[in-house]
């Protein structure tokens, strides 16, 4: 009679294997500021039903049969469009590939370039998911100081003098506009010394610029991608922040070379067709409005985020000032450990995330914390400034 004893993987898994995690979703706050959600109200719902309704009266048949391995063509042909009007990006739709939001192309991208002990360049606090990624991969991910316009040229260049002659680094990864965690914006002038670098000591550059639509000011600076000319630079956008993170749907440009060994890796074929469709017919016809009306609706969330700070926060810290993105970076005596208060909080209704999560040794910023504007309305911003800065009173730091 068979052992009812239950079967053990223990002694199964692959070495890279990560530990398991529950897959239960994540705990969240009336007062949401942890995640970078999106206005729920501004969700375009019924222009979505119509773009996708048209779509499928037009090409659902095709449905029958799999997606391009690149993904929906028509999508990327949009995509290179967009890529030149808005971010001076010369490209073409074959040097596109879709993904699962960008989550994805970080990954496989990673897989592509990472062997354990690589070494790869990003700013000192970044986002979390892109960490966790590199780490799965075994990465050596090495910090690089910033100041108010993002990563520092010069000490760029320091850190790669000081391992380029044993491990030389894989890329250097940078968000340079509105950054996560930190919202700051690479100038110009520093972009080109990033290309200047690049191409010095022959290290790609991987540019996440996933936030660059959410502008909340009449100016922009270049893409890295339409700065550089020698081909080096891998350009990564998302479709999450501008339309909806639940569409799950992003995009990665690169040399032909480059996009061939992606569609190597890629796993599952093309990328869901149906939400393409919906993606591709809706912003043909409403993406440019919509991205306005959502910068609009930030810019307000934005400024209530910031008048509450300085109402209940006042000289007791420092924080960001950004003209776009999601976030506002709040900073406070190093002596504070603001990542021992997160649960507390939660229990209050207030989310954030503590700033040793983006830390990339996770030994720096317990004493800062990331503050998402996008989800709550001007009023519970308020609100939830203020629960927040309660808490800190009660536990004698602020």
């Amino acid at each position: 009679m068979p052992s009812s004893k239950k079967f053990s993987f223990d002694s199964l898994y692959a070495k890279s294997t990560p530990k398991g995690k529950s897959g239960n979703p994540p705990i969240r706050g009336k007062y949401d500021f942890a995640v970078a959600y999106p206005d729920p109200n501004s969700l375009p719902i019924k222009e979505l039903i119509e773009s996708l309704t048209s779509g499928l009266e037009e090409e659902g048949r095709n449905l029958a049969i799999y997606p391009h391995p690149q993904g929906y063509e028509p999508l990327r042909e949009f995509i290179a469009t967009k890529v030149f009007n808005d971010r001076n990006i010369k490209t073409n739709h074959e040097n596109i590939i879709l993904g699962n939001g960008s989550g994805e192309h970080l990954y496989m991208i990673a897989e592509a370039l990472l062997n354990p002990g690589d070494i790869v360049l990003t700013e000192e606090f970044v986002y979390s998911g892109t960490l966790a990624i590199l780490r799965r991969f075994q990465a050596k991910i090495i910090p690089v100081k910033c100041d108010e316009q993002g990563m520092i040229p010069e000490e760029l260049e320091k850190s790669i003098n000081k391992f380029h002659q044993k491990n030389k680094p894989k890329f250097i990864y940078t968000i340079p506009t509105f950054q996560n965690p930190l919202g700051t914006v690479t100038s110009r002038k520093r972009r080109i010394k990033f290309l200047e670098i690049s191409k010095k000591f022959n290290i790609p550059i991987l540019e996440d610029d996933c936030y660059a639509d959410l502008n909340f000011s009449k100016t922009s600076e270049p893409a890295i991608y339409s700065l550089d000319t020698t081909e080096s630079v891998i350009y990564i956008g998302s479709f999450s922040k501008i339309i909806a993170p639940g569409m799950r749907l992003g995009y990665i440009i690169a040399q032909s070379d480059f996009i061939n060994r992606i569609n190597a890796i890629k796993s599952g074929g093309g990328v869901n067709e149906f939400a393409a469709i919906a993606i591709h017919r809706y912003s043909i016809k409403y993406l440019k409005e919509h991205i306005e009306s959502t910068n609009k609706i930030l810019t307000r969330k934005r400024d209530a985020m910031l008048a509450a700070l300085g109402e209940n926060f006042g000289s007791k810290a420092e924080w960001s000032k950004p003209n776009g993105g999601l976030y506002i970076w709040l900073k406070m005596n190093t002596k504070i450990d603001l990542s021992s208060l997160r649960e507390e909080s939660l229990k209050s209704e207030v989310g954030f995330q503590p700033g040793d999560l983006f830390s990339p040794n996770s030994d720096s910023g317990k004493n800062c914390a990331r503050l998402c504007f996008g989800y709550n309305t001007p009023e519970e911003i308020y609100e939830g400034i203020k629960k927040l800065a309660i808490i800190l009173e009660k536990n004698q730091i602020l």
